[in-house]
């Protein structure tokens, strides 16, 4: 991955509206904020989502503006915006038809980061690389397969399609959330296996696509017979695993600091040192804008350094897609969509 010479604040945050106030517009132009998160209360008609991008941008042109539009249950723009399938459909199209099935998965990701790139987003955070299980709650349809092998090259195809329409590809959640029952929204989830039996199922996705990721997000799930924090936290997964074993140069985002599961480690100032410590290049704080301005304030007073590879991140050629509803792919991906809805 080739770094930018700019250093790019540390924090990404959410608005609570529709459109930026006065006091999300003072924040979002703080040196320590690098990135805004929307969510589906930020969205009611594709011009309101334009002029609010613009608006968000005019805070910084540097501010990466993310979303998380896989598809399925998680897709924040609904109305007006292609019901994408979640990648289960996908998964199940491959099990079928290998050969389509990749081309599914493809197509689906092309149009998902065509459509969010004509408003000015940078990226949706996908692909999901975790592996499917029936009973998972949080992970579930939106994961292709419980097959490593399958999810890998399902995963391939699916960055292929996002580098293809100039979207940076974030692979999540590292190294595998598929496996615990627990919600980390709302409690601290253990895996008990041991680092061979990981390698072996959950990493093999991660590792197999880790030359064609832009950015990883690991799990807020503890691994203690790897490590007594989070993989989040974790200096022994983000460093000793995933940057030096895997050889990842990338990005890391931590997942929300505000999420349950990471409240084990303290405060939201406690949560911040030790995830950009373990490695992580931005951490996100949602829903709590108090907490956010906190950690704002206290990352100035300590001067946190910035990082030179979020840059990396921003969409490219999003022009492109300007006349993207009345492209034969885009007719052809919505074709596809309509054949998955049923799956």
């Amino acid at each position: 991955m080739q770094h930018t010479n700019i250093d790019t604040g540390v924090i990404m945050l959410d608005l609570k509206g529709l459109s930026i106030d006065a006091q999300e517009r003072e924040i979002f132009q703080h040196q320590q904020v690098g990135g805004v998160i929307l969510f589906s209360r930020n969205y009611a008609s594709p011009q309101q989502l334009t002029d609010l991008v613009a608006s968000i941008k005019q805070c910084n042109d540097q501010l990466l503006v993310a979303v998380d539009q896989e598809g399925g249950r998680v897709q924040r723009f609904r109305e007006h915006f292609l019901a994408l399938p979640p990648l289960r459909a996908v998964g199940l199209k491959y099990e079928r038809d290998p050969e389509r099935g990749l081309a599914a998965a493809k197509l689906c990701a092309w149009a998902m980061a065509a459509e969010l790139m004509q408003y000015g987003i940078d990226i949706s955070f996908a692909p999901v690389l975790d592996l499917f299980d029936a009973n998972s709650p949080v992970i579930k349809d939106r994961a292709f397969a419980a097959d490593g092998s399958k999810v890998s090259e399902l995963g391939m195809a699916y960055i292929e399609g996002m580098h293809e329409a100039g979207m940076a590809a974030t692979g999540k959640h590292f190294p595998g959330h598929g496996m615990v029952m627990a919600d980390s929204h709302t409690e601290l989830p253990r895996d008990e296996r041991n680092l061979d039996e990981i390698r072996r199922h959950d990493l093999e996705p991660f590792a197999h696509c880790i030359n064609s990721l832009d950015a990883i997000m690991p799990a807020h799930i503890v691994y203690p017979k790897i490590d007594q924090h989070c993989a989040g936290f974790s200096r022994v997964w983000i460093q000793e695993l995933l940057r030096k074993e895997l050889g990842f140069d990338g990005v890391v985002f931590s997942d929300d600091l505000t999420m349950s599961a990471a409240h084990s480690a303290g405060s939201v100032a406690q949560r911040a040192d030790l995830a950009l410590a373990a490695g992580c290049d931005m951490v996100l704080v949602c829903n709590e804008p108090r907490q956010a301005s906190d950690l704002v304030a206290y990352l100035d007073k300590k001067q946190q350094p910035g990082s030179d590879r979020i840059g990396c991140m921003l969409a490219k050629n999003a022009h492109n897609h300007a006349h993207l509803y009345e492209s034969d792919k885009w007719l052809e991906a919505k074709e596809l969509v309509s054949e998955l809805s049923s799956y």
